[in-house]
């Protein structure tokens, strides 16, 4: 799915699409692959409502309408929800099937709902969806049914703050990482004894050193970082720089502008320089964390008009700049301050500390629900086998009964002919009373006497 411009405000931010060295030598077929393409089309925004925000830009590109009025938007109509009234026009076929995506991603938003209340223990009989749903900016939900004008706005507002946000979220996941590396490494030296804590703690100091010896690093956007990349990268002749040729290079997928991804493939030789994923020394997540600082710092002198894409016009602009013919030596996360303060490390371990004792409760509470569940399997174990030893036994005592000629025993060890033997004695009670009733009417006359004198 190639999308355009407008679109690209929305998701250039955090799609991890990395632009690969260009081969001078290669074809046009090796240098861009249908295997690319379908690698860029599968490329995660990092939100969570990101595939719901990908298939409603894949329909909706389909209309030819909305897709005319799509290239022609400018920022501020996709920002400010504009465009999103072209949704009346377009055709029947789509609004199907963006009715049908709305209501996959409200099944799948319940869903989310039901796990995460399963997952804290709250009991609810009568779950309010429309109330719970409220929680999610990115559609209306109290209509859950047909996508309208409103969701396709909410649907931008919510993505363009929550990309815009994407940085900060990323510094401040790697401050945690830097606070928990610290806390780790504390928390090691401490279970050491003295000559062996300060062996390991010069040892430390030297891997320190060691990464912290590596070749200038230029500024990221200034001449020297780009003919840089010109000679060393695109393999061209140095003095033959050219900022305009130098920009068509690098706009990897030709829409006309430079997206964050692009710029960042830019830093990759100045990366080179300060982290080896061989070298114990160089931290691959702080390798991240100044790719990110590279490319803030591009935009923040570059990106005139803060729509996170990089123009021609704006970024032939920057080059008659003085700081991209005099730049200032760049200062790497080693040459900067902290990236947190002492005070924010022990908040950070004390919640650590109290998550801890949170798991240790919940682990002891599993264990002894353990227990109680072996306990159990025990007994019903026991049971089984009385269970299984009296049918046996059962079994031997009627095979046994059966080899001697003896009479059967019931479930009681009783024999059972006596039932027997009590039907037969029954019976031959019964026997003589009903023979002398049967003589008796024998002996009565055929007929009553006639004429038989009446007493008054």
């Amino acid at each position: 799915m190639n999308l355009d411009p407008g679109w690209l405000l929305l998701l250039s931010m955090s799609l991890e699409v990395w632009s690969v060295p260009l081969d001078r030598n290669a074809t046009p077929q090796e240098a861009h692959s249908p295997q690319e393409d379908k690698q860029e089309d599968n490329v995660d925004t990092g939100l969570y409502y990101d595939r719901y925000l990908r298939e409603v830009i894949e329909v909706l590109e389909t209309d030819p309408h909305f897709r005319e009025k799509l290239q022609t938007a400018n920022t501020e109509d996709i920002k400010n929800g504009r465009l999103s009234k072209e949704l009346d026009l377009v055709g029947h076929h789509v609004r199907t099937r963006l009715d049908e995506l709305k209501r996959q991603e409200v099944s799948r938003l319940r869903m989310l709902l039901k796990a995460k209340l399963d997952s804290t223990n709250t009991q609810s009989l009568q779950m309010d969806h429309a109330s719970l749903l409220k929680q999610f900016e990115h559609l209306d939900p109290h209509n859950q049914n047909t996508f309208e004008a409103k969701d396709l706005e909410l649907l931008i507002s919510t993505a363009t703050k929550d990309l815009e946000n994407y940085d900060a979220e990323r510094h401040d996941e790697f401050k945690r990482y830097e606070m928990l590396k610290e806390h780790e490494r504390r928390e090691y030296l401490k279970g050491l004894d003295q000559e062996k804590r300060e062996k390991e703690e010069k040892r430390m100091e030297e891997l320190k050193d060691k990464h912290r010896k590596h070749p200038k690093v230029n500024a990221p956007g200034s001449v020297a970082q780009l003919r840089e990349v010109w000679e060393e990268t695109d393999g061209l002749d140095p003095t033959e720089f050219n900022p305009k040729t130098f920009f068509k290079l690098h706009d990897a997928n030709g829409d006309g502008v430079l997206d964050e991804q692009e710029l960042e493939a830019l830093f990759a030789k100045e990366l080179e320089k300060v982290y080896d994923p061989k070298n114990e020394e160089d931290d691959m997540m702080e390798m991240e964390e100044e790719r990110l600082r590279m490319r803030e710092h591009v935009m923040k002198n570059v990106d005139i008009n803060q729509d996170r894409l990089v123009s021609l016009e704006e970024f032939l602009k920057s080059t008659d700049k003085k700081e991209f013919n005099n730049p200032k030596e760049w200062d790497t996360l080693d040459d900067t301050k902290p990236v947190f303060t002492e005070a924010e490390l022990q908040r950070f371990e004390a919640e650590l500390h109290t998550k801890e004792e949170e798991l240790g409760r919940r682990a002891e509470s599993l264990r002894q629900e353990q227990d109680l569940l072996k306990e159990r399997g025990k007994a019903l174990e026991a049971q089984r086998r009385e269970y299984q030893q009296a049918v046996l036994e059962m079994s031997q005592r009627k095979e046994k009964q059966a080899v001697e000629g003896q009479p059967p025993t019931g479930p009681n060890g009783e024999l059972q002919f006596h039932q027997e033997m009590q039907k037969l004695e029954d019976q031959g009670a019964k026997a003589p009373v009903e023979q002398e009733v049967q003589e008796a009417q024998n002996n009565l006359p055929a007929e009553p006497p006639q004429n038989l004198p009446i007493h008054t």
